[in-house]
């Protein structure tokens, strides 16, 4: 135990002595401050003592404070700070760590000590999981305290971030381990980990776009049904049946419509496509969602402005066309993504970064130094 709280007082003071370490909570220091100097009106935004008019964004149209600084919170401060400026400073920060450590001259120095080679290696995998830890939990508290302070609103609920943004890192952090211990280079590591953070967003941009695709048909197939029945229902209404010409139009255009929304069953390209996109995001570690969860489990749907939809329901022209209703697709996109199990989420996630792991982890043990 001595030995491990050693190594993890030591890798502290390493980051500690590096000036990017630094300067990025600095940075999270101003990020923090400018919550301070934004805020919200009858108007609109108010920065500092400027007011800006943004179309329904404004205390007339619904909005809160509360749901205000939760907003900015999630979209400037996790969304934008933490998971993508932050994140790829403490990568460049900790990418070095094992590539360091196993080079020459470091490390044996290390297993001169009677320590074994696996704690070693899962002391110095937590200990570059504190940079972020630092950096998450410093703007945490600081965004508590400012925004409470300044509209006296007090949301608990920000220290949420904390596990979650960690969890978040370490996906990228364990690949980028990997990475280290096999290339034994730095640059190398942040490299290739950067790359398949790309991947893994292009595989869950891909499967997002997909499922407005997928949404898209449900709801055309269903105004198809809709609008099968309803011609269904006209026919069954026909008193005369000796009115031939009304009954053949509606018997022709209820085969019309039935072999229509049979072509709209059948066409299964997108949905196969988005299982196919799913089941390798079940393997794979999901970022987005991870980071996703802060909003699921800091606003509720309740709690979201009421938008006032001007477009008209699906329907089907006189020509044929299915002319769709995109916001309420956007809304059923946003009822399932948020539907899915948080133990799914996280759970093949962090079974993912234990695999990775696991190899740098085997690796590390077998090879000779």
């Amino acid at each position: 135990m001595t030995q491990t709280l050693a190594l993890l007082i030591d890798a502290y003071r390493l980051l500690n002595a590096r000036k990017i370490f630094w300067f990025t909570l600095g940075l999270t220091a101003l990020v923090v401050l400018s919550f301070a100097f934004v805020g919200i009106n009858d108007v609109g935004i108010r920065i500092i003592a400027w007011d800006i008019e943004v179309p329904g964004v404004n205390l007339l149209s619904g909005w809160t404070e509360a749901f205000f600084y939760k907003t900015i919170f999630l979209n400037l401060g996790i969304n934008i700070w933490l998971t993508w400026v932050a994140t790829i400073l403490g990568l460049i920060t900790t990418a070095s760590i094992f590539p360091e450590f196993i080079s020459a001259g470091s490390i044996e120095v290390v297993l001169s000590k009677p320590i074994g080679r696996v704690r070693l290696f899962i002391t110095k995998y937590i200990t570059g999981l504190l940079f972020v830890t630092l950096q998450v939990g410093v703007f945490s508290f600081g965004s508590f305290m400012v925004i409470g302070l300044k509209s006296g609103i007090w949301m608990p609920g920000i220290f949420v971030s904390i596990p979650i943004v960690v969890i978040f890192f370490s996906y990228l952090y364990g690949i980028c381990t990997f990475f280290g211990v096999l290339t034994r280079s730095t640059i190398a590591a942040l490299l290739l980990t950067i790359l398949c953070w790309f991947g893994i967003f292009v595989v869950q941009a891909s499967e997002s776009t997909l499922l407005f695709f997928v949404k898209y048909q449900e709801q055309k197939v269903q105004t198809l049904e809709d609008d099968l029945q309803r011609s269904k229902d006209r026919l069954a209404e026909v008193e005369n049946p000796d009115d031939k010409e009304r009954w053949n139009f509606l018997h022709e255009t209820i085969e019309v419509r039935t072999k229509t929304l049979e072509n709209a069953r059948e066409s299964s390209g997108v949905g196969l496509a988005h299982d196919i996109l799913m089941v390798a995001m079940t393997v794979l570690p999901k970022t987005d969602m991870t980071i996703g969860l802060l909003e699921r489990w800091t606003i509720d749907l309740s709690d979201l402005p009421q938008r006032n939809s001007n477009r008209p329901p699906p329907v089907i022209t006189d020509d044929g066309e299915f002319e769709a209703n995109e916001q309420e697709i956007a809304r059923s996109m946003e009822r399932e993504l948020r539907e899915r199990s948080p133990l799914w989420i996280l759970g093949t996630s962090l079974l993912f970064e234990l695999f990775v792991c696991g190899i740098a982890g085997w690796l590390f043990c077998r090879r000779d130094y």
